[in-house]
């Protein structure tokens, strides 16, 4: 079973970089492969993971540990399962710090209280030494915020940063990535299936679809001309809703069907069955990816010469 199909993506220093797609589009396995975090029965068969010229897929595991949390971090999806319940927060943020830089306990403990600061928490005092089923689900997504920012790294992978979070708080938890990347010059990978949170944040959006990037653009550019058949349903969708209010028992417009089964090996494009403008070849071949301007690529037989 492949899950993921010739992923080709650059990221470049200061960018906010957005992978939207639906749930079982293949965004969370991606963005654990770039650290190689996959489960033990998945690999990878083939391709390059460079960062700064070396291709993370040779190095060893324990030149991987140097890089994660230093150089590359990942912000998981739901804090409640990546954090230690026996440890308190501030120990479990610390542990970040003594893995990749010097310094006393007393000099890490100071350093952590900072970290929480710049993160939201009024309290940093009472937040270190709380543990995780102590806090609500918006501070836990804190908390791995701030582990994952304690060494300044270069690139963070935030996988669904807004998921279960209430409006207030996902524009805060927005608000925060977007200065991180202007101040420090980091750059962001943010995986989402909520294009709403994309607007304003992103500087490119790559659109993924059956565990293969069909769409990709600036943010405006998706937004406002979108080219891809399922990029033009997500993007009509939100400006449906957006423009309605809610009132019991209505029915929003919907995309007809489901993500394809990864199981099933699929010949030709994958979002035919849903697609209002298929045509006889998308069911025997995948359309190449092409060109359309310097920012923009996209891979559907619409646009094949």
């Amino acid at each position: 079973m492949r899950v993921l199909h010739d992923i080709h993506l650059e990221i470049r220093t200061g960018e906010v970089l957005g992978i939207l797609g639906e749930s079982g589009c293949g965004k969370s396995t991606l963005a654990n492969a770039i650290l190689r975090l996959l489960p033990p029965h998945a690999r990878s068969e083939s391709g390059q993971i460079l960062h700064r010229g070396e291709d993370l897929q040779t190095m060893s595991e324990s030149e991987l540990r140097s890089i994660r949390g230093r150089d590359i971090c990942l912000v998981p999806q739901d804090p409640a399962l990546s954090l230690n319940p026996l440890l308190m927060v501030g120990t479990q943020i610390a542990e970040v710090l003594r893995a990749h830089t010097p310094g006393k306990g007393r000099d890490r403990r100071e350093v952590v209280k900072n970290i929480l600061c710049t993160v939201g928490f009024d309290r940093p005092n009472e937040i270190y030494y709380a543990y995780p089923h102590q806090l609500s689900g918006g501070q836990r997504q804190r908390v791995v915020i701030a582990q994952a920012v304690a060494c300044r790294p270069g690139i963070v992978i935030v996988d669904e940063p807004t998921s279960n979070l209430d409006p207030g708080l996902c524009s805060e938890i927005v608000r925060f990535f977007s200065a991180l990347s202007r101040r420090h010059g980091c750059s962001i990978l943010a995986i989402s299936h909520d294009l709403p949170m994309f607007a304003g944040f992103a500087d490119r959006i790559a659109v993924m679809y059956a565990g293969r990037i069909v769409e990709v653009g600036t943010c405006a550019e998706i937004i406002e001309r979108p080219l891809h058949p399922y990029t033009q349903a997500l993007v009509r969708i939100w400006k449906s809703a957006k423009g309605q209010r809610f009132k019991a028992k209505e029915r929003f417009e919907a995309i007809a069907g489901e993500v394809p089964d990864p199981t099933i090996a699929i010949r030709g494009c994958a979002f035919e069955p849903r697609c209002p403008e298929r045509m006889e070849v998308c069911l025997n071949q995948y359309p190449s990816t092409i060109a359309i301007e310097s920012s923009r690529c996209v891979s559907c037989f619409k646009y094949a010469e």
